[in-house]
């Protein structure tokens, strides 16, 4: 009988001979499992790039706001092209205003007083002459003016239309160009005219 060591060195023949031409033991169809050991780190160096890029875009869109802020007229919006920025119309402004009927003719000259809010969005005026007041209140931009819808508060005396609008823009000496263009209750369109100074 052979011994456990003759055994193990393939003495018996075959057996031993096949064992020693191969270290292959035994062979599997499947490929062997991958490792896991190194697939957390690469999720972790794919959330950190994207942390770092999120935080450079918002970075850059923070310095640019920034940027754009100190440069247009400490913080006023930036105005596009043709349009006149909102500063140029924010204040207390005063001026005498010139009415003409239909065919042009003069009918009054009145005084105004017209306060614009920051933002341009909202603003008050008076009509001291008629001793009149009211809101205004920003409905359309065109170019570089401004069109506010004035709405009536108090006119004591009744000798002011209820509406009117109110068309300002800057006219290049730090001053606004303003018109009034309103309907009275008969139906004439009246128009004013003239210059608010600061």
């Amino acid at each position: 009988m052979d011994t456990a060591a003759e055994l193990e060195s393939g003495s018996d023949g075959r057996r031993g001979a096949d064992a020693s031409a191969s270290p292959v033991r035994q062979m599997s169809l499947w490929p062997p499992p991958r490792s896991t050991r190194h697939t957390g780190r690469r999720r972790r160096k794919a959330t950190v790039a994207a942390v770092v890029l999120v935080l450079l875009l918002l970075l850059g869109a923070g310095g640019y706001a920034l940027w754009a802020f100190v440069l247009d007229g400490e913080g006023a919006a930036p105005a596009a092209d043709g349009e006149a920025p909102v500063t140029d119309f924010e204040g207390s402004w005063s001026g005498r205003m010139a009415q003409v009927d239909t065919d042009g003719e003069p009918v009054a000259e009145w005084d105004a007083q017209v306060r614009i809010e920051e933002g341009a969005e909202r603003g008050s005026t008076a009509w001291t002459t008629f001793t009149c007041s009211g809101t205004l209140e920003l409905s359309a931009r065109e170019g570089d003016r401004l069109v506010y819808a004035y709405t009536e508060t108090s006119d004591p005396q009744d000798r002011c239309v209820d509406q009117s609008e109110l068309t300002v823009r800057p006219d290049g000496d730090g001053g606004l160009d303003a018109e009034w263009a309103s309907v009275t209750d008969g139906g004439t369109r009246m128009v004013s005219t003239g210059t608010l100074d600061q």
